[in-house]
């Protein structure tokens, strides 16, 4: 008889709900596998920050340190939305318990607020989407209107950018920054020409690297 029913009407509420806490616990673990690369992309560049610091290269120190600033603002947003979809399979799990009181799923404001905010990282937009289809089929949701624009990582990051790399330069050279920026007067030896080429590499090395990150 569940068969015929789950035949002609499709699943219950409460397999509905545990379809969806299945898909959240998924897109954690998505998301923290994300931030362990940002980690070892970032502890890289970090480590190339130093050298080129420490190589007076105070120019390249700095762009890849800018890199830096957005991959940890990255990994901030990533490690909010995680919340965000704990507190929605937190709600959900309020849902099954009003289903077996009530015999039906319940609109929710909170859950539609988070799967708003949540649609917009990349790196889960559609299943965040699909799932708040389902949702909205479910009576659990409103139909959303995502028309909240959120500011552009460039604009974001130049607002800000001067203080926050200058910080990170501070903290990678122990403060010895300023040493770093001494201008040479000599010209470079033809050891210290290649050392630049191989350091020009590495640095487009990780810039790629996090980029790649930083924009999936």
């Amino acid at each position: 008889m569940q068969t015929i029913n789950r035949f002609l009407y499709g699943p219950t509420a409460e397999e509905r709900v545990r379809q969806w806490q299945a898909k959240i616990r998924q897109e954690q673990r998505v998301l923290d596998r994300e931030m362990r690369q940002l980690d070892t992309a970032t502890n890289k560049a970090k480590q190339t920050v130093k050298q080129l610091a420490t190589k007076g290269d105070v120019k390249s120190a700095r762009i890849l340190a800018k890199e830096v600033v957005r991959s940890n603002k990255q990994k901030d947003r990533i490690s909010v939305s995680k919340a965000r979809l704990g507190s929605i399979g937190h709600q959900l799990s309020q849902q099954m318990a009003m289903v077996k009181v009530t015999g039906s799923l319940q609109k929710s404001t909170e859950i539609m607020k988070l799967s708003n905010t949540l649609i917009k990282l990349p790196q889960i937009s559609q299943v965040m989407r699909e799932m708040s289809m389902e949702m909205t089929k479910a009576g659990i949701m409103e139909e959303m209107l995502d028309d909240t624009l959120e500011m552009d990582d460039e604009e974001e990051i130049e607002e800000e950018a001067d203080e926050e790399v200058d910080k990170v330069l501070f903290d990678l050279t122990n403060g010895k920054l300023g040493q770093a920026g001494t201008v040479q007067t000599e010209l470079p030896s033809a050891q210290e020409t290649v050392d630049e080429e191989e350091t020009e590499r590495a640095l487009e090395q990780y810039r790629q690297q996090l980029n790649g990150l930083l924009s999936s």
